[in-house]
């Protein structure tokens, strides 16, 4: 199916930057997704297998497998309808045998792993394994979640209506009661962040934790992360810092630009490290991570934002005084999401005094 583009413009568009310098995968902005909106157990069924927020190695297959060849976004302004993911290519909703390793009297003879069929990928399947050979490997870690796109492709997709971009705040959102589980807008996300509730018959995706943005709380996967690396805030907020990040300084890039979706999740690309020669030294001239393999993710303009990046360190490794590194350290949280910075315990007592 292709259709052109029709046009989607709002007030404002919250966006969010991840610094990958500081990510060192430790998943833990996934779980607080996980257990804020697709514990299966906690009356979400069918969202067993869902990390709406992931963290995946790079270079590897990804989560779902191999979602950067399953198609998807515009091509020269008209709709692409790419490949649907299939349950195996996500993987993750396996039931293990945790009452035979913790009360089957086994001991050490048995231990823990996925009951019935082996399964044949994860969300981390590939974790830490990246590319290149010793002592020249490398890898880097890459969250990814709804980008809520300037040009959504799933809205353009849905035949109902359910899907729409919030004229308030750019968040792509999703009627629950008029999706119908067609699933177009899997097929048209070229990010293939988009999933199917099997048990509801509707399709979900991340949703920014617009409930907390909405009383001033960063999302979950922001709020939680022990490395202050993400930043949430309004793109056209001149004085914040995700605008002086991506427009300013021109250091946090979109991933495959070239999908044509405009997305609002942006990256601070990883500096890589120098290769080691045949004699043990390095070698500086070249990165460890190939320039070739950081334009295929973050386009042509990366080389441009790692050299600002480097300049900068520079400039503070000579006691010079450098915004962009000063934005980047976050001396306090506070600094990471502008107007949302509420505590939602607070928000919680609040509301338990008051009845």
């Amino acid at each position: 199916m292709a259709q052109k583009v029709r046009s989607t413009k709002q007030n404002r568009q919250i966006a969010m930057v991840f610094d990958l310098n500081k990510c060192s995968g430790c998943q833990t902005c996934s779980v607080a997704c996980k257990m804020l909106w697709t514990r299966d157990e906690a009356g979400q069924p069918g969202t067993d297998y869902m990390w709406w927020c992931s963290v995946n190695t790079q270079p590897g297959r990804g989560y779902p497998k191999d979602w950067e060849q399953m198609g998807g976004g515009y091509r020269d302004g008209m709709l692409q309808l790419g490949t649907l993911p299939d349950r195996e290519s996500f993987g993750g909703d396996w039931d293990f045998n945790y009452d035979e390793v913790y009360y089957g009297g086994k001991g050490t003879s048995v231990h823990l792993e996925p009951k019935g069929e082996a399964p044949t990928w994860g969300p981390n399947w590939d974790e830490d394994q990246g590319a290149g050979e010793w002592p020249n490997s490398y890898f880097f870690y890459l969250p990814r979640l709804c980008n809520h796109c300037t040009h959504p492709a799933c809205v353009e997709a849905c035949p109902t209506g359910a899907m729409y971009k919030r004229d308030e705040d750019g968040l792509v959102l999703r009627d629950e009661d008029n999706c119908k589980g067609y699933q177009f807008c899997a097929k048209a996300c070229p990010y293939k962040k988009i999933f199917y509730n099997h048990v509801r018959q509707v399709s979900q995706h991340c949703i920014m934790c617009f409930p907390r943005l909405e009383q001033g709380v960063a999302p979950a996967c922001a709020r939680q992360c022990p490395g202050r690396l993400v930043f949430v805030g309004y793109l056209d907020d001149a004085k914040g810092p995700i605008h002086k990040l991506v427009h300013e300084w021109k250091v946090a890039l979109p991933l495959h630009a070239e999908y044509g979706t405009g997305p609002n999740v942006f990256y601070v690309p990883p500096i890589s490290s120098a290769p080691l020669k045949e004699d043990g030294s390095p070698d500086d001239k070249n990165p460890r991570i190939p320039n070739e393999y950081m334009e295929e993710l973050f386009g042509p303009n990366v080389q441009d934002a790692l050299a600002t990046i480097r300049k900068e360190m520079a400039k503070t490794r000579a006691g010079k005084k450098s915004e962009l590194m000063d934005i980047l350290t976050v001396y306090h949280w506070k600094e990471l999401f502008g107007e949302f910075t509420q505590d939602p315990a607070a928000i919680k007592l609040r509301e338990v005094r008051s009845k």
